[in-house]
């Protein structure tokens, strides 16, 4: 089933929902659409699954319900520079839920789409289960990220006629010559990201994880750690330092944590399907499912 929903901003959104009836919903808010043929092969190149959303959707919808739409692609067609904040987002998400009758579900996002989903978790208790991939829950690079956002937006301000770096056509970040890059990307995309981080400037994210009595999973790639140029503020994002670091924090709090091995698994590679799914698929039948079976 397909469904165009307006959201908070009166945007529409294509929302689907698919899968085993009377099974636990998952929400995934990362389902990107299919790329054309000539996107596949830039993709590719770079170790990105051209079909990410759609595999996403097949490995889950065998076992379980899934509620899927492109959050992250609607934003880069809709922005919402002025309310991109986390009770916007959130607001979105549950809306979605409510015209899809997903009373409760699950949730499983990546990057700052892990992060909505923590500050959605903290908002709600329709919550089943959480699953962040690529953000840390604890110490999140909260004031990193804000920096490099700002840089970013007063770079597509001060270049817009030259060559644009587009997220929806990735390259490897840990091998991207930051130094060298000029940015030209509409200045009202940048905006919403400063919105969203100023908007959590006050958040510490230590002092909340008793408000999420659900089953909790946080993983990483060993090397998600991206040092950024001075031209975007000279900060250091380490995702995968972060989780190593605060480890036996989260376990405390309820958090089991995964650090995927491999000299390559740097923030893009351990977002892909073939890597995410092994792991939180059994993750997400063990606590969903009676038995842990299906």
């Amino acid at each position: 089933m397909n469904k165009r929903i307006r959201l908070t901003d009166r945007s529409e959104i294509e929302v689907g929902f698919t899968g085993v009836p009377g099974r636990p919903t998952i929400m995934l808010p990362i389902a990107k659409k299919s790329a054309s043929p000539q996107e596949a092969e830039h993709l590719k190149q770079w170790g990105v699954d051209p079909e990410l959303g759609k595999h996403f959707v097949e490995g889950l919808a065998d076992t379980f319900q899934v509620l899927y739409f492109d959050y992250e692609g609607h934003r880069f067609q809709h922005p919402n520079p002025e309310h991109l904040t986390p009770e916007h987002v959130a607001s979105d998400f549950l809306l979605i839920a409510d015209e899809m009758n997903a009373e409760h579900f699950s949730y499983y996002g990546y990057s700052w789409l892990a992060m909505m989903g923590l500050q959605l978790a903290i908002r709600s208790d329709r919550l089943e289960s959480l699953v962040m991939g690529g953000f840390p829950p604890y110490e999140g690079p909260y004031q990193e990220m804000l920096v490099v956002t700002d840089r970013t937006h007063e770079l597509a301000m001060s270049y817009q006629s030259q060559a644009v770096k587009q997220p929806e056509q990735p390259g490897n970040p840990n091998e991207t010559d930051w130094d060298n890059i000029t940015v030209s990307i509409d200045p009202h995309l940048t905006q919403q990201f400063i919105t969203m981080y100023r908007s959590l400037a006050d958040f510490d994210d230590r002092l909340i994880h008793h408000k999420l009595q659900i089953p909790k999973l946080a993983f990483a790639g060993e090397q998600d750690t991206i040092v950024y140029a001075e031209k975007f503020g000279g900060v250091t994002v380490d995702i995968a330092g972060s989780l190593n670091k605060n480890k036996d924090q989260l376990a405390d709090r309820g958090w089991e944590v995964q650090i995927l091995a491999g000299k390559d698994m740097d923030h893009t590679k351990a977002m892909q399907p073939a890597v995410v799914l092994p792991l939180i698929k059994p993750w997400l039948m063990k606590h969903l499912l009676p038995g842990g079976k299906e």
